[in-house]
């Protein structure tokens, strides 16, 4: 691969990140004071992937220690927004469930980020921005394989 293949590669892996940055920096400006963008993220792979998780799937897709994600739950069950129930399945270990609560957390969350959304769709139309997805949805589907693979 010659160098300026490489860096293409980073360039697109820095721009996702500083975008990632500032979004998280807008949205975490607007949740309730006490709750974090990592807290809204658990929510959100919950509804999208699965409800019903384990601290360690969770702490995994997430790429943190599992007592940084055993924090982060905490929070998330003092706020109401997630009850641990024993696993069925392996009696040592807890699944995460959404509750109503934190359903309406994030729903709320996103309604904060409208204004961030309207703004956007005034420079980007929603056309252009659903032409994206799949690309930058297979590029994240391979480098979230490879960092299993490649050590």
């Amino acid at each position: 691969m010659n160098d300026e293949d490489l860096g293409s590669y980073f360039a697109l892996i820095y721009e996702v990140g500083i975008i990632n940055q500032i979004g998280a920096a807008f949205l975490e400006a607007r949740l309730p004071s006490g709750l974090l963008v990592s807290h809204f993220g658990v929510i959100s792979h919950l509804i999208r992937v699965r409800d019903g998780a384990t601290p360690l799937e969770l702490a995994r897709a997430f790429q943190v220690a599992k007592t940084t994600m055993t924090h982060t739950l905490a929070g998330l069950e003092k706020h109401g927004f997630v009850e641990m129930r024993p696993n069925p399945d392996d009696k040592r270990s807890k699944q995460v469930w959404l509750t109503l609560a934190g359903k309406q957390f994030r729903d709320v969350a996103l309604a904060k980020l409208a204004p961030l959304f309207e703004e956007l769709g005034g420079r980007f139309s929603s056309k252009r921005v659903a032409a994206m997805l799949p690309d930058l949805a297979e590029f994240r589907a391979v480098i979230d394989q490879l960092r299993d693979e490649i050590k």
